[in-house]
């Protein structure tokens, strides 16, 4: 083995969870490394207002907040490796990580990918992202100010980008396959008191329809009515909800039929030296508050098994 390139912990991801992770490992002593090919701060960066997380209000945003944690858990040490983990293989009291650029070493792994949206699975979907088509309001709403666009979606997120695409965008509608929305209470005044909203009850997107190379309307259907009706509108913002980041991991933990790294006692996987963390593990609740308690229990449980093997080595 090569000694550089072990480390106690390896962190998988730099979202809240990771950077958490990272912090309390560097703070213990320890030598981790957190991997991530990407900036920091995962979902949380494009995240415009936080208001569900504790002493902060809606003028600060999730990039922001990232861009501390991630400064913070480099100041203690913390080493970023930019590069993607495609797998992990246990060996035991060492595990070892692949990307396409390397091969490292550490005594425990802590997996803390988080998950990305989902996909609506429709023709055309793929060729168009980036042409109207877009799973993060807040990285590309703007492009489409003074336009109609489409929210689909009954949650929390869905909720939160028709509000902040009606502050900018002439015509927001609001698309969800049930009668009331799946989001937070609070939301759903805030919604009907915009002008510029318009809501497309118990209905799906069937189809996307293109102009020149770019979105230029969706087509929807009624599941009550059976009325088709097409919305005219320069971008349609999906948010149906999210899909783990546990490519790669199959082999080494197991994983729900969703895709979500099984977890007991918190964030242990049945695997000696390998933890999740964050939206990647089955847990109750996704949210950046969860995600940095995960890294700190992910951070402690690692740290202890350390010192299982330290007491193990000298026996």
């Amino acid at each position: 083995m090569e000694d550089v390139k072990t480390y106690d912990i390896a962190i998988i991801g730099a979202g809240p969870a990771g950077l958490t992770a990272g912090l309390y490992a560097a703070r213990a002593g320890l030598k981790p490394a957190i991997f991530e090919r990407l900036s920091p701060g995962g979902q949380l960066a494009q995240t415009e207002h936080l208001e569900n997380y504790p002493g902060y209000n809606v003028n600060t945003s999730g990039f922001d907040l990232a861009m501390v944690m991630a400064d913070q858990a480099f100041s203690f040490g913390a080493q970023l490796i930019s590069e993607d983990v495609t797998s992990v293989e246990d060996m035991g009291t060492v595990k070892v990580l692949r990307t396409p650029f390397g091969t490292y070493w550490a005594k425990a792994v802590v997996i803390a990918t988080g998950a990305r949206p989902k996909k609506l699975g429709l023709p055309r979907e793929e060729e168009l992202t980036g042409k109207g088509v877009s799973y993060c309001a807040t990285c590309d709403g703007n492009f489409f100010r003074g336009k109609d666009v489409v929210v689909i979606g009954g949650g929390d997120t869905a909720a939160a980008d028709a509000i902040y695409l009606s502050r900018i965008c002439r015509k927001v509608y609001l698309v969800h396959r049930r009668d009331t929305l799946r989001a937070t209470p609070i939301y759903h005044d805030r919604l009907r008191e915009l002008p510029n909203l318009e809501f497309c009850w118990n209905s799906v997107v069937t189809s996307l329809l293109e102009a020149d190379g770019r979105l230029s309307g969706v087509q929807i259907a009624n599941a009550v009515t059976k009325e088709q009706r097409v919305l005219d509108a320069s971008a349609v913002f999906i948010a149906v909800g999210m899909a783990p980041n546990s490519d790669g991991f199959s082999s080494v933990v197991p994983l729900s039929p969703e895709g979500y790294v099984l977890t007991s006692e918190g964030v242990k996987t049945p695997v000696r030296g390998i933890f999740a963390a964050g939206d990647v593990r089955t847990t109750p609740l996704r949210q950046v508050v969860t995600a940095v308690a995960d890294g700190a229990l992910a951070a402690l449980a690692a740290a202890e098994y350390l010192d299982e093997l330290a007491d193990m080595e000298e026996e």
